[in-house]
């Protein structure tokens, strides 16, 4: 089956979120925000970090803490940050998604690669050195944005490092703060419903239920001449 977008776009840019999208990485996320909320007594679950995925570590902070009717300080706020990145790293077990890399080795010849993710930043070039190494010429992390997805801020910042127009780029999601980000900033967004119901995905101009679907559209996307 052959997947194309709707009649008048054409990209020469790829801009990926990494989380969902590239790594199957989010439950070990999931579980390193689970221990640590519970350790300031607050009880999650899963599925809780699933629908917010996409933000920030700031903004997952605020968010968790808003629903438990709890306010959390700057202090508070890096503390956790920090404690849940090496819970991260102490049990990382992720992978990357079976054939992306080849993929998107053949599609840098033809169209501008980057990342957008709300990740801190040595998460996100970890990740993007062992799975992805020399394929995306940009990558935002959550640290190198004020404001977190659903706002624009994160891929408008990957536009402007990219100089590419707006029209001429594809954004590929998988969380609904994420896709909202990309629609927020006015671009043509796809998504593939790793973790949640597509449901949750349908502000995105097409969404697939998985990435064999993902990997066919993108391998028929004909780049801008």
């Amino acid at each position: 089956m052959s997947y194309q977008p709707e009649l008048n776009y054409m990209f020469n840019s790829l801009i990926f979120d990494a989380d969902g999208v590239l790594v199957d990485s989010m439950p070990c996320h999931a579980d390193a925000w689970v221990r640590t909320f519970s350790e300031v007594g607050i009880d999650i679950t899963k599925q809780d970090i699933y629908d917010i995925e996409g933000s920030n570590h700031v903004g997952v902070i605020k968010l968790i803490f808003k629903k438990a009717g709890r306010e959390a300080d700057p202090e508070l706020i890096e503390k956790l940050r920090v404690r849940k990145r090496e819970l991260f790293f102490k049990k990382k077990n992720i992978s990357s998604f079976e054939g992306m890399y080849d993929l998107l080795n053949s599609l840098k010849r033809h169209f501008h690669l980057a990342v957008v993710s709300g990740s801190d930043r040595p998460i996100v070039d970890s990740m993007m050195k062992e799975f992805y190494p020399g394929i995306f010429e940009v990558i935002i992390s959550g640290a190198d944005v004020t404001n977190g997805k659903p706002h624009p801020e994160p891929y408008l910042k990957a536009i402007e490092i990219l100089e590419v127009e707006k029209e001429n780029c594809l954004v590929i999601e998988n969380a609904p703060l994420g896709v909202d980000s990309a629609k927020n900033a006015g671009l043509y967004c796809v998504a593939v419903s790793t973790y949640v119901d597509a449901e949750k995905l349908k502000r995105a101009d097409q969404i697939f239920q998985d990435h064999s679907q993902l990997l066919q559209y993108l391998s028929d996307l004909e780049p801008l001449k």
